[in-house]
């Protein structure tokens, strides 16, 4: 099963503290595979392998204009997160799922299927989206007819980490966020290809929803990839109540023990049992 939540704007200094804990609770078994979907006031954030010269920006302008900016442990260099882009950060233990060819699911696989679920997500929508081979993430233009690279344009961004099995981190995927602010840095390293949002992609015929039931939409979506049933958690206090609730009670494989006074009727030999 995968749980998820949409949780609206977060912080990026408290979604980190909270990964941590969801992260936490799944390691010890107290909770499901965990979806937390939100969205981030403008940040950056510089993955393990990122250059600091891909943030163009100079530290008084990012203060000015409110950007905080985080060098974090995910995959990946530097991207930004903003209102109006839908952050998905999947808190799944890789040893519960499988791959196509029924082994363990690896870092790379799951990449490819997050990779999935948002071209899907693209589809519920009318746009149409794919893979570039060699850069992880979620393209749009792909089936364009105008030559030149810039017709690729990048929708979705991907970076996880993974810790004893356990994912954290995950996509960024352009809704309606203001792709100016995607001006203070070299999205991911790549220079050559612009970034894109759904609301610039979708046909004219289409009115998009708001950004939370875009969320429910891409938990939908994740659900059908990963083949697991989707369920809506209602809160972090709902979420934290099972864990507690599941760290108090016996598993299913623990013994019972007996009272005494049954155990000591059980072997007495005046008071055989039933077959």
């Amino acid at each position: 099963m995968i749980e998820y939540l949409y949780l609206g704007r977060v912080t990026y200094h408290d979604a980190l503290h909270l990964q941590a804990e969801v992260a936490a609770m799944r390691l010890a078994g107290l909770i499901e595979n965990t979806l937390l979907l939100l969205e981030h006031p403008p940040v950056l954030t510089l993955g393990r392998n990122a250059s600091r010269a891909n943030v163009l920006a100079s530290d008084e302008l990012l203060l000015s204009r409110g950007v905080t900016l985080h060098e974090i442990n995910r995959g990946g260099d530097v991207t930004y997160h903003g209102p109006g882009q839908l952050v998905g950060y999947p808190i799944f233990d890789l040893r519960s799922l499988q791959n196509s060819r029924g082994g363990r699911l690896g870092p790379v696989d799951f990449v490819r299927m997050m990779e999935e679920a948002l071209i899907r997500l693209c589809g519920v929508y009318g746009v149409r989206a794919g893979r570039i081979a060699g850069l992880t993430g979620v393209w749009c233009g792909l089936h364009d007819t105008q030559p030149g690279p810039a017709r690729e344009r990048k929708i979705g961004a991907i970076g996880i980490h993974v810790s004893r099995g356990i994912t954290s981190h995950g996509f960024a995927f352009n809704v309606t966020t203001d792709l100016r602010d995607f001006q203070l840095i070299n999205p991911c390293g790549i220079t050559d290809k612009p970034v894109t949002s759904l609301n610039l992609e979708v046909p004219e015929s289409v009115t998009l929803p708001s950004l939370e039931n875009i969320a429910h939409q891409a938990a939908s979506q994740f659900g059908h990839v990963f083949s697991e049933q989707v369920l809506a958690v209602e809160s972090l206090d709902v979420l934290r109540a099972h864990a507690e609730a599941k760290k108090n009670f016996p598993a299913n494989d623990t013994p019972l023990q007996l009272p005494t006074e049954l155990r000591n009727l059980h072997h007495d030999p005046d008071h055989p049992t039933q077959a």
